[in-house]
């Protein structure tokens, strides 16, 4: 096993909650409100599941090993764009959580920004996903000999023995069944 398909298949739980956003989305233009509680799980599951144990492994291993390679040009310029957009992710659900926060205190001009900040996820993790999975992952073995791909797999198991996606699949599961 290649230590990026680890990373590809985090993706199918990430992807999911894309679809179940546009849904609470959709839910929200229409009803002209916001549930709270749905923002606050949506944040959660972006913060502690995409970004500090999903990213946490793209960049903070495969990313941090790829920086002492010498990529290729276009390798490199889309390991800066995959980089760009996880720091738009981070924003964007920043923005969210202040957002909801806002609603909350009776702003309910917030419920656009929700809107908006919603839209941006929706969009950006498909086509992020998409190039990571797609036209990345794979091309960069290319720079890793294969004892190199081991204990970067090795890496990856390490650090996922301080997580289980087990509480974010089950949170996925009820959020599908209720929309």
């Amino acid at each position: 096993m290649l230590p990026v398909e680890i990373l590809i298949s985090e993706h199918r739980l990430i992807s999911h909650i894309v679809g179940v956003l546009k849904k609470e989305q959709e839910k929200n233009v229409t009803s002209g409100k916001v549930d709270p509680n749905f923002i606050v799980t949506a944040v959660d599951f972006f913060r502690t599941y995409a970004d500090r144990y999903h990213h946490g492994k793209e960049e903070g291993i495969l990313f941090n090993e790829l920086y002492k390679r010498k990529l290729s040009e276009a390798d490199g310029l889309m390991m800066r764009e995959l980089i760009l957009e996880h720091a738009t992710a981070r924003r964007t659900v920043t923005s969210l959580e202040k957002l909801k926060t806002s609603y909350e205190a009776g702003n309910n001009e917030a419920l656009n920004g929700i809107v908006e900040a919603l839209k941006t996820l929706i969009e950006l993790y498909p086509q992020h996903i998409e190039k990571e999975d797609k036209h990345f992952f794979y091309p960069v073995m290319q720079y890793l000999t294969e004892a190199e791909q081991r204990e970067m797999l090795r890496k990856f198991q390490e650090y996922d023995q301080n997580f289980t996606d087990t509480r974010y699949r089950q949170i996925i599961e009820t959020l599908e069944k209720e929309l």
